[in-house]
């Protein structure tokens, strides 16, 4: 059922207690740690980690975090740290925004 289908992200993370604090107080994501170095979460749909062992890419895969209330979202994203690199915008289908994690990793919100 699962064959082919995407069952876990890695992100990298240069502060893993920040990452830890960003998420879960902007998205209410679960953690557990795994040593100092390593964390998985869960959002309820799909499991991944933040690891000091990689280096943030400049541009690499776009992760879009799907919202019913997308100002909200903005809203605690800014309040939480990140940094909105492309304020909200229509596309076909929805609207989203793209900000920046503690780490520098890019991520995107979207609402129909």
């Amino acid at each position: 059922m699962n064959h082919h289908r995407i069952d876990y992200i890695e992100f990298p993370a240069a502060d893993i207690e920040a990452t830890k604090a960003f998420y879960s107080g902007v998205f209410g994501w679960k953690f557990t740690d795994y040593g100092p170095d390593y964390t998985s979460f869960e959002d309820g749909r799909i499991a991944g980690g933040f690891t000091t062992d990689l280096k943030a890419p400049a541009a690499g895969t776009l992760i879009v975090i799907f919202s019913t209330d997308l100002a909200a979202s903005e809203a605690a994203v800014a309040a939480a740290g990140g940094v909105i690199v492309k304020p909200v915008f229509e596309f076909p289908g929805g609207r989203r925004f793209h900000f920046t994690d503690p780490n520098g990793n890019e991520l995107a919100v979207w609402a129909e």
